[in-house]
């Protein structure tokens, strides 16, 4: 396996009118979280595969070691641990180095609009190819983003209380991750952070009473168990951080093995989409299965929902630009974009 052992790639060496030199390259693979998530398993199942499939005949080889589970970085530190050179690639996880690769959580700020993973996914990969900008963010820390975004899919409303309306969130203690606490403003609901490692246990002692969650991440976690009733009130497929190279690693490289790692990079995001798609299905029906409660939110109850938050984008924009950082322009430029790629958000909020 990719995150166990080394994994040569493409040794043969290729021949076209003179000898080509074959180089051999070698690369340390970090990621905080473990292999059974399939943002980490997709290294392994497409990441790898098709960079060895893409390197054949070209006379170069590349090996892989993955470091997985903290090993070399802890979440969030990923990023730093590719621009020191202790890793030469890892998945660099905006929403855990906000710091670092703000621009990058425009979407955590942006609730309410679109509920695909996929749609979200692509367009983030699309600006990042496309925009200098939001390439930015890597380059100033040394790094290079070759792609493999990293989807959320959408966030869902789990509570040990049914909920049909926004009142039936008033007082009620409400664990959120990261800046997705603010999608909590004007609910009457207590915000709390929270972050998966903990869900089950702080629900079950009634630390508090739910949590944003997405489906694909709660069924392994069995948070149904403790917060059996889910609405599904569309707060919105999410970025959550993309796969990075270390800068002077990569400049090195030849041109043929670029490549083959922006393929493999490409790879790994379909591969990845896909199974999210099937766990988002499989999840929920299984949750059902299991005596949880499944029901939609009313389109009355998401208008009152997002028309009552604060407009974190905007705040998140302003203190970008007072930084330096591009942030109302690309506030703008993801709106715009998922607007055009056919997404209804319910609120404007690159135009309040």
């Amino acid at each position: 396996m990719f995150n166990k052992k080394l994994v040569t790639v493409a040794t043969a060496l290729a021949c076209v009118g003179s000898l080509v030199k074959a180089e051999d390259f070698s690369a340390m693979v970090a990621a905080g979280h473990p292999s059974v998530f399939r943002w980490v398993k997709m290294l392994d199942e497409a990441f790898a595969p098709t960079v060895q499939s893409s390197l054949e005949g070209s006379g170069h080889s590349i090996s892989f070691d993955g470091q997985y589970g903290g090993a070399i970085a802890k979440v969030g530190d990923e990023l730093e641990t590719v621009e020191a050179g202790l890793a030469e690639i890892g998945l660099c996880q905006s929403l855990f180095d906000p710091a670092k690769l703000a621009v990058q959580n425009v979407t955590y700020y942006t609730p309410f609009v679109s509920a695909d993973p996929r749609q979200v996914s692509e367009l983030m990969d699309k600006l990042h190819r496309e925009d200098e900008r939001m390439r930015a963010a890597y380059e100033e820390n040394g790094v290079v983003y070759l792609g493999a975004p990293i989807g959320i899919d959408d966030y869902l409303l789990m509570t040990d209380f049914p909920v049909e309306t926004i009142a039936d969130l008033e007082g009620r203690k409400i664990a959120a991750p990261g800046p997705a606490i603010n999608w909590l403003t004007g609910t009457g609901a207590v915000g709390v952070a929270g972050n998966l490692t903990t869900y089950y246990n702080e629900l079950k002692t009634g630390v508090y009473d739910g949590v944003i969650v997405f489906a694909s991440a709660a069924l392994p976690s069995k948070l149904y168990e403790v917060a059996p009733y889910i609405t599904n009130v569309g707060l919105g497929a999410q970025y959550a951080g993309s796969l990075c190279a270390n800068q002077d690693w990569y400049d090195g490289l030849p041109q043929e093995v670029k490549a083959a790692l922006v393929t493999g990079a490409d790879a790994a995001r379909d591969w990845y989409l896909t199974e999210l798609e099937k766990a988002v299905d499989s999840s929920l029906a299984t949750m059902s299965e299991n005596g949880a409660s499944l029901s939609d939110a009313s389109a009355e109850m998401r208008q009152e929902w997002a028309a009552g938050m604060d407009n974190a984008a905007k705040e998140w924009a302003e203190s970008l630009d007072a930084q330096g950082k591009p942030g109302s322009d690309i506030l703008k430029l993801y709106m715009q974009t998922m607007r055009e790629a056919g997404a209804t958000p319910l609120r404007d909020w690159d135009a309040e």
